[in-house]
C-alpha cells in the first residue's frame, strides 16, 4: 500500500496550544518501523496546486491564505496563527489525499494519507484546525483529470463534516456522509446527502449496529466510483472533543467493516486520518495506526 506523508512540515505553535501535532510525526515514526512488514510504501507528497485549490474554495480566500493576508477573526476561526508554514502544510496535506486517491484509483485498491480529514473548510472560510477542505480537492482532482465520474466521502470523524457539505450540496459529482455526533461542534450543521446523528456516549455495540445500517444503503445511493475515508480517531472514548464512547477494538471494527464494504463494492479509496485530541497523544497514534494497518492488510499484506 502506497501512503503519504508531511509531518515534516510543521505549524509553529505556542506550547500550551491544544492541537496535538505531534501526532503526525509519532505516527509516520510508527509507520516507517512497521513499513516491510505491513507493505506500506511511504512517499512525501507534491503540494496541492492553486488550480486545486480554486477548484474548491473561494480565489479571495486562497490568495489571503497564501499571501498572509488573513484577517484575525478568520485566523481564531480555524485556530491556527497564520503563518508560511501552515500554508504549506495545508497544501502538502491536500496534497497527500489527492495522491493518495489517485493511487488508489490507478491500482483498483486502497492507499493513504497520514494527514488529512480538513472537513470543516468551506468555500470562502476555515475552521476548526481546517485550512483547506483535502477530501473535496482530491475528489473535484480527480473528477477534472476524468479519473473519477463520482466521489463518495465517507466521515466517520466525530464532528460533522460541515465544509464538506455546505461545498458538495450543489455538487453531483460528490456524495457526502457524516455520521457523526449530534450535540457537537459545529454548532450550525449543514446537511449532508446522508447524515446519521448519534447521542453522546454512543459505544461500540450501538455504534457499530448504527454503521451497519447505514452503509450499505450509502453505497447503494451514492452510485460513487471512487471514496475518501475519513477515520477520525476523535470518537473514542477517551478523546477531549468526542462525546461519544468507542474503544480502540470499536474503532479496529469501525474500520474493517467500512474497508471491507468498500472493497467488496469494489470502489478504490483513499484513507485520511482527520481528528483525533486524546488527552495521551499515544491514544490517538494507536487508533491511527490500526486504521492504516487495517488498510495495508486489505491492500494485500500478509500481516493479519
Amino acid at each position: 500500500m502506497h501512503a503519504y506523508y508531511c509531518h515534516h512540515f510543521v505549524l509553529p505553535l505556542p506550547p500550551e496550544h491544544r492541537f496535538p501535532m505531534a501526532k503526525y510525526r509519532l505516527l509516520y515514526e510508527r509507520v516507517q518501523a512497521s513499513a516491510d512488514a505491513l507493505g506500506i510504501r511511504l512517499h512525501e507528497p507534491p503540494a496541492a496546486e492553486l488550480d486545486d485549490l480554486l477548484r474548491v474554495h473561494c480565489p479571495d480566500y486562497v490568495a489571503r491564505m497564501l499571501d498572509g493576508r488573513a484577517e484575525e477573526r478568520e485566523m481564531r476561526r480555524i485556530g491556527f496563527p497564520w503563518s508560511p508554514q501552515m500554508v504549506e502544510r495545508s497544501r502538502r496535506s491536500a496534497g497527500g489525499t489527492i495522491q493518495a486517491l489517485k493511487r488508489a484509483i490507478a491500482e483498483r485498491g486502497v492507499a493513504a494519507n497520514l494527514a488529512g480529514g480538513t472537513h470543516h473548510a468551506a468555500y470562502d472560510r476555515g475552521g476548526g484546525y481546517c485550512v483547506f477542505n483535502d477530501a473535496v480537492i482530491a475528489a473535484r482532482h480527480v473528477r477534472h483529470h476524468g479519473l473519477a465520474r463520482k466521489v463518495l466521502l465517507i466521515d466517520l470523524d466525530v464532528h460533522q463534516g460541515d465544509g464538506s457539505a455546505a461545498l458538495c450540496a450543489a455538487d453531483p459529482g460528490v456524495f457526502t456522509f457524516s455520521m457523526h455526533a449530534e450535540k457537537n461542534y459545529p454548532a450550525l450543521k449543514p446537511p449532508s446527502d446522508y447524515d446519521v446523528a448519534l447521542a453522546s456516549g454512543t459505544g461500540d455495540e450501538a455504534y457499530l449496529q448504527a454503521l451497519d445500517w447505514h452503509l450499505p444503503l450509502v453505497l447503494s445511493l451514492a452510485g460513487a466510483d471512487a471514496a475518501v475515508y475519513l477515520a477520525g480517531a476523535d470518537p473514542f472514548a477517551g478523546d477531549r472533543l468526542g462525546y461519544l464512547a468507542l474503544s480502540k477494538p470499536g474503532l479496529a471494527a469501525r474500520d474493517r467493516r467500512v474497508l471491507a464494504a468498500l472493497a467488496d463494492a469494489g470502489i478504490p479509496t483513499a484513507v485520511v486520518m482527520a481528528g483525533g485530541y486524546a488527552e495521551d497523544v499515544q491514544d490517538i497514534v494507536d487508533i491511527h495506526f490500526e486504521t492504516l494497518r487495517q488498510a495495508a492488510c486489505l491492500a494485500g499484506s500478509s500481516v493479519v
